[in-house]
Parts: structure tokens; sequence; C-alpha cells
């Protein structure tokens, strides 16, 4: 599987209910399971982001979830996809 660290802003419309934001974060995890992928871990945070969540899936099912969760206008997001050092260290064995 591969990871994944998203970057999350509220909208206006998100900020406006934050106090839904636990619960919207638990209906998050709950859907992003049916649709094969894991939250691992998630922070809200102070400074340019309002929170930092990193999940696992198949590149398909990542982009399906994110997509699901942006077209419900709460938050936007930002998207970087994570390798562990063993995983780079693979890369990194494939270079001429």
């Amino acid at each position: 599987m591969a990871t994944y660290i998203v970057l999350a802003s509220f909208t206006d419309q998100g900020i406006r209910n934050v106090k839904e934001s636990p619960d919207r974060l638990a209906a998050f995890g709950a859907m992003a399971e049916k649709m094969g992928v894991k939250m691992k871990a998630a922070h809200y945070t102070v400074g340019a982001y309002d929170m930092v969540n990193v999940i696992e899936g198949s590149d398909e099912a990542v982009t399906s979830v994110l997509l699901k969760l942006g077209s419900m206008g709460n938050i936007r997001t930002q998207t970087l996809r994570a390798f562990s050092a063993e995983e780079m260290k693979a890369i990194i064995g494939k270079m001429p």
C-alpha cells in the first residue's frame, strides 16, 4: 500500500461548521475504510494547515477518497506521496 500525507485547510464552509469537524473526521475514517483506504494518523494543527493526515491505500483508492472528501466542501487538500526509508533505499538502488 502507498502512504500519503494529506495537508488540509478548512474552507469557509468548514470553518463555519468547525464544531462538527471531529465528527466529520470520524465519518471520513469510516468512509475511507469502506473504500479501501486506511487512516493511519490524524492531527489538528496550527499554522498554514488546519490538519495533517496520514493515509494508506492504492493510488486509485486514495484519489477516489480524496475527490469525495473535497466534493463535500469542508476542506481543501494538498497531498504528498510518502516513502519509508526502506522504500527510498529500493528506489535509489534502481538508479543507474
